[in-house]
C-alpha cells in the first residue's frame, strides 16, 4: 500500500523527467541531452523508490543509490528489473485511482505482464510514437484500409499488442478495418486466412491505400496461402504501407529473413521496401523503436539501449550479443525505467547507418533467449496457425 503522503505527491512528476520526455526531436546524439537524461534518471529512480515498496527493497538489495549517478556508465550499470518480474505480479508506483490503462503481454494464463499506465506515462509514450512515425512519413490525411494482423479486440480485452494496433490506425483515417485474428466468442480467436485474402483482393481493385500492421508471421502465412492457391500477384494502391510489430516469437521455425519477406511483399502486394516499417516494442517498455528504410531499429532520443552479458548482466561493447535492455525515465507508473528483456540482440554505434536517424545507435534482435513456458503475444498468436483457438 502507498502511504497518504505518497498519494498526495503522485502528480508531482519531476521537472527533469517532464523536460526530457518533451524533447521534440525523435533522434539526436546521446551527448546532446546528456545532463538532462542524467538528472531525469536520478529523479525517476528516487520517484520509484519513494512510491513502490517493492522497488525500494529491490534498490536496497542491489545497492542502487541515484545520488551516486555521476556518469552514463553509472546509469547503464544500474541493475535492471527483468521483464519476467512483471509476469503475474502487480507492481505499481501509483495508486489504483491514477491508473488510466492496464495492459498485459503474453496470452498464457498466469504469465501475463501486468503493466499499469498513468496519464503522464501513456501520453508521453504515444507522443514519442508519433514523433518517430513522423520521421518515416507514415501519418497521412488520406483514408486507408487497415488489415490488422492481430487479435480482434472485444470488451475487456487487455493484450498490449491489440492496444498498439488500434493506436496505429490513427495515422490515417480508416476507410475499413479487418482483423485477421477474429474474435469468435468466449475469449477465443481464430485466424481467418480466406477472409484476409479476399480483403486484399477487394482493396487492390480500389484506389484507397492499404495499411497492413501487426504480426509478420500472419502476413507471411497469407502470402504463402495466396501462392499455394495460385492466386495472381496484387498491386495495392500507391501510398500503401506495412508495419510489423509483435515479432515471430513462438513461430520462429517459419520465420524468414527481412530481405525475403520484403521481396515477397514487393512481388505479391506491390509495396516497396521504403514503405515497410519494422518495429520493436513491448508492454513492459513503451518507448518506440521504429525501423528506418534499412529496417534498422534506432534508439530514439528518450531512451538508452544497453546490451548485457548473459551471465553477469554487465553492459557489453557494441557488436557483442547479449540481453536487450532499455533505460528511460519516461515511466512513472511502474518501476520499469531500467528493464531487461528476454531477447538477445546486438547494438551498432551511431553513424553506422546512412539513414536520417544515423545520429542514433541502432540494434538488431537475434531471437528469444532460452526455452521457457513464458510466451509472448506473438507466441500465443502463433498457436492459432496450428489450429489452437485457446492461444489468446
Amino acid at each position: 500500500m502507498l502511504s497518504e503522503p505518497d498519494l498526495a505527491r503522485v502528480d508531482e512528476v519531476p521537472a527533469s523527467v517532464q523536460a526530457f520526455c518533451a524533447i521534440p526531436d525523435a533522434y539526436t546524439p546521446e551527448a546532446e541531452h546528456h545532463e538532462l537524461f542524467m538528472q531525469a534518471m536520478r529523479d525517476v529512480t528516487h520517484w520509484h523508490m519513494d512510491r513502490s515498496p517493492w522497488y525500494r527493497n529491490f534498490a536496497r538489495l542491489n545497492g542502487i543509490d541515484p545520488d551516486q549517478f555521476q556518469s552514463l556508465e553509472d546509469v547503464l550499470s544500474m541493475p535492471g528489473v527483468h521483464a519476467n518480474v512483471f509476469k503475474g505480479h502487480e507492481i505499481r508506483s501509483i495508486p489504483q485511482s491514477h491508473v488510466v490503462a492496464h495492459l498485459t503481454s503474453s496470452g498464457t494464463t498466469g504469465q501475463k505482464s501486468q503493466m499499469f499506465f498513468d496519464d503522464f506515462t501513456l501520453t508521453n509514450a504515444r507522443a514519442m510514437v508519433e514523433r518517430c512515425l513522423q520521421e518515416r512519413g507514415f501519418p497521412s490525411t488520406e483514408p486507408a484500409h487497415y488489415l490488422v494482423n492481430g487479435f480482434e479486440p472485444y470488451e475487456g480485452f487487455k493484450v498490449g499488442t491489440s492496444n498498439t494496433n488500434q493506436f496505429l490506425t490513427r495515422y490515417a483515417p480508416a476507410a475499413e478495418q479487418f482483423w485477421t485474428l477474429r474474435h469468435v466468442g468466449g475469449g477465443k480467436h481464430e485466424f481467418d486466412p480466406f477472409g484476409t485474402t479476399r480483403k486484399l483482393q477487394d482493396w487492390a481493385r480500389g484506389s484507397s491505400p492499404v495499411r497492413i500492421i501487426g504480426f509478420p508471421a500472419f502476413l507471411h502465412f497469407t502470402l504463402e496461402r495466396m501462392r499455394q492457391l495460385g492466386l495472381p500477384d496484387l498491386k495495392l494502391p500507391p501510398g500503401s504501407w506495412v508495419v510489423f510489430g509483435g515479432g515471430w516469437k513462438g513461430h520462429a521455425d517459419k520465420a524468414i529473413s527481412r530481405e525475403e519477406i520484403a521481396s515477397r511483399i514487393g512481388r505479391q502486394l506491390g509495396i516497396l521496401p521504403s514503405h515497410i516499417i519494422e518495429s520493436f516494442g513491448s508492454v513492459e517498455h513503451s518507448v518506440p523503436y521504429i525501423g528506418c528504410a534499412h529496417q534498422h531499429l534506432h534508439q530514439p532520443t528518450w531512451s538508452r539501449v544497453v546490451i548485457r552479458d548473459v551471465k553477469t548482466l554487465a553492459p557489453v561493447p557494441d557488436g557483442t550479443p547479449g540481453f536487450l535492455s532499455f533505460i528511460s525515465p519516461y515511466i512513472t507508473s511502474v518501476p520499469a525505467h531500467s528493464v531487461i528483456m528476454g531477447d538477445l540482440a546486438v547494438k551498432h554505434p551511431a553513424g553506422s547507418c546512412d539513414c536520417p536517424a544515423r545520429a542514433a545507435p541502432w540494434f538488431e534482435v537475434l531471437g528469444r533467449a532460452g526455452v521457457s513456458a513464458n510466451r509472448s503475444c506473438a507466441a500465443a498468436a502463433a498457436q492459432l496457425l496450428r489450429g489452437d483457438t485457446n492461444g489468446n
